[in-house]
């Protein structure tokens, strides 16, 4: 018994190779058109579409040609049908080469990079099995040649920017050459020689002298907007690259970076860190590397003028001999061939690279260029990276619905639903990032050398808390495991939000009540949907049983209906008692600990008669600290993933803090010591 009757599949047997050639391109077509965009669109949509297209585009080019290969017979009565289809061979290597705008999709699939060169080798053969089969002697062969240049161009292309952008590759491209310092056997030959013609020898330690560029003052052309950003931004990021490839970074370094940022306002700043992070997207996730050289220019020409020659001649040869629907198709894939290159043209004309090429340009005709780019940006877009920060309240999230339960399967089920559906997306205020910016500046020009710059970067909170002697009522909330520490300052500052509400509605509209209660719902939403970005730790199932003792909490109590009120009880509850000598380690729930530590927070406001707004900079000050130590303590390769997906405010922190030396990775105290032999 068959499943689908004869028609149908004599149907599908005389279409499929069409229709999985036409997917093959409009495969293409999605990946080039928001390949780009998720750099800047946090959204699942666009990387649910583009995972699916990136996956299924290697596949559908793969069994397109494993179908052309297999329908070359050797009998001549559909002789001329399959050699204008074998004539789509070379498109498909053009496919699988994918478009300019992405790569890779992760990180991971650049250590594929061998894959790919198989996939090179084994479809080129198969393509040229396909064409040397149809071989007949007629126009359609000589073609094929062009687009076969192009097709291998292309996949060429990718191959070789996977293998660019494999962490091993990357790391040892970015090594600096060797350097055997000075001569030690030869000073001491040297100074034997001096010592035994009756010298008194002494020596005295020369420092090499480091000529640090005037970073402050880049220049670009006045033309281009933004132009000195640019180029300002490029220059960190031909250094700070290495950052992405665990390297360290010299005093040279910091010294450069540093001279800038200091006197850099934060929105310039930021700026700056938005460029160098989109260089870093287009190096490890695009063919930049490849694209925006001398080379890449070379190879663009030739893979569109191979097309264009190719549909010049296919157009001029006499088609009557093939099918219809094959001609269209013909026709559909050299001019979608054509117009993704002039797509792909376009996008790289308008890139922040051709930008940044024109703001260097003295003695070119800057003005009437970039009019011309200006007139077609409306294929990118202006933005770098999404501008966003998502929040999750543990608190508030207790009130998406109710479970059935406070035990058992649905519970688990029902919390589980808490943690995947109830994070919202908010636009980073200027404020927030002017706050962040401020604290951090203070912290650079504190650190004076990498050692204290070490320190500061492992604190978090416990200087805010000595600075404002507190350490002693407060500092047990941050001496326990970072993920500990985070859902006890969350709980805690949504706790006094409230209580500051009721009481005072004016004092929550404070800045640093808003910082506080920003980041502090940022930094739950890591801890529950970004962990690798935290340091190691059991925070996950700290927050489901935070939050299941909540919802045990809020359920027992009917007239309970909303977080303001949930918070009000929750403040009441007598905490003199240790949680921990009543519940046991068994239950990780950090709930009223919490409470205990919005007590404090209280209590500290009252016994020194502070206002809420000084209660609120408290606060804001360790929660900065600890959006420092996270970003901080983060790793290269989580910072790079999340700049595919719409970037981080933990990313931008953190490359702005190794730019004002608040980082773990500078470790070349100084440079070469010579030293000079004194004799008498």
């Amino acid at each position: 018994m068959q499943l689908f009757p004869g028609k149908w599949r004599e149907l599908w047997n005389q279409c499929e190779l069409r229709f999985l050639v036409l997917l093959s391109l409009s495969l293409q077509i999605i990946l080039i058109v928001f390949g780009n965009r998720r750099k800047y669109i946090a959204r699942n949509w666009i990387r649910f579409v583009l995972w699916l297209a990136y996956l299924s585009a290697d596949y559908v080019a793969t069994v397109s040609l494993g179908i052309l290969a297999s329908n070359q017979g050797d009998s001549d009565d559909s002789s001329r049908e399959n050699s204008l289809m074998s004539f789509w061979a070379p498109f498909l290597l053009l496919h699988l080469g994918g478009p300019d705008t992405i790569t890779a999709y992760s990180l991971e699939d650049n250590e594929l990079w061998l894959r790919h060169l198989l996939g090179l080798v084994a479809q080129v053969g198969v393509a040229f099995y396909v064409f040397i089969r149809s071989l007949k002697p007629m126009t359609l062969n000589y073609i094929a040649i062009p687009m076969f240049i192009a097709g291998i161009v292309k996949y060429g292309e990718r191959t070789w920017v996977l293998r660019s952008a494999s962490s091993k590759r990357f790391r040892k491209s970015l090594l600096p050459h060797p350097d055997p310092g000075p001569n030690y056997a030869k000073f001491m030959e040297e100074y034997k020689l001096k010592e035994r013609e009756g010298f008194k020898l002494s020596y005295t330690e020369m420092k090499t002298c480091t000529v640090v560029p005037h970073t402050n003052t880049f220049q670009g052309d006045n033309i281009i907007p933004d132009g000195n950003i640019l180029i300002a931004a490029f220059y960190f990021f031909d250094t700070y690259k290495r950052l992405f490839a665990d390297l360290i970074l010299s005093f040279h370094d910091l010294e450069k970076s540093q001279s800038y940022f200091l006197r850099c306002p934060c929105n310039k700043a930021f700026k700056v860190i938005e460029v160098e992070l989109g260089f870093v997207y287009d190096v490890l996730y695009t063919k930049a590397s490849i694209v925006y050289s001398k080379w890449g220019v070379f190879l663009r020409s030739v893979s569109l003028s191979s097309t264009f020659i190719a549909l010049a001649t296919f157009s001029m040869i006499d088609r009557h001999v093939f099918k219809t629907v094959d001609v269209c198709v013909t026709f559909l894939l050299l001019i979608g061939a054509i117009l993704l290159e002039i797509y792909a043209i376009l996008v790289l004309l308008s890139s922040d690279w051709t930008l940044l090429w024109l703001s260097k340009q003295e003695k070119f005709p800057v003005n009437h260029i970039y009019k011309a780019i200006s007139s077609f940006k409306f294929i990118t877009s202006t933005n770098r990276w999404s501008d966003y920060m998502e929040q999750y309240s543990l608190i508030g999230s207790c009130f998406k619905g109710e479970p059935d339960d406070y035990h058992g399967v649905q519970m688990r089920g029902w919390i589980q639903k808490l943690v995947h559906d109830n994070e919202t997306s908010v636009a980073i205020y200027p404020c927030l990032k002017e706050y962040v910016f401020k604290q951090l500046v203070e912290k650079s020009k504190v650190a004076s050398n990498f050692s204290i710059s070490r320190q500061l970067c492992a604190c978090r909170g416990e200087q805010v808390l000595k600075e404002k002697k507190c350490l002693d009522k407060l500092g047990w909330s941050i001496e326990v495991e970072f993920d500990h520490s985070i859902l006890l300052w969350h709980i805690a500052t949504s706790l006094c939000y409230c209580y500051d509400q009721k009481r005072n509605p004016n004092s929550v509209l404070d800045l640093r009540c808003v910082v506080s209660k920003s980041i502090s719902e940022y930094l739950l939403y890591i801890l529950v949907k970004r962990p690798s970005m935290l340091p190691n730790g059991i925070g996950q199932i700290r927050f489901q049983d935070t939050i299941c003792e909540a919802l045990v909490f809020i359920q027992e109590r009917k007239f309970i209906t909303n977080a303001s009120l949930a918070c009000e009880k929750l403040l009441e509850v007598d905490t003199r008692i240790d949680p921990a000598i009543v519940k046991g380690d068994r239950c990780k729930s950090v709930l009223f600990e919490a409470c205990i530590l919005a007590k404090a927070l209280h209590s500290v406001e009252e016994e020194r008669q502070w206002q809420a707004e000084e209660k609120w900079e408290l606060v804001s000050h360790v929660w900065v600290e600890m959006l420092s130590y996270a970003a901080g303590q983060c790793r290269w390769n989580q910072h790079a993933q999340q700049i595919r997906r719409g970037g981080e405010l933990l990313t931008h922190v953190w490359l702005l803090m190794a730019h004002l030396g608040l980082t773990k990775q500078f470790q070349i105290s100084q440079g070469h010591v010579r030293t000079k032999l004194v004799g008498q």
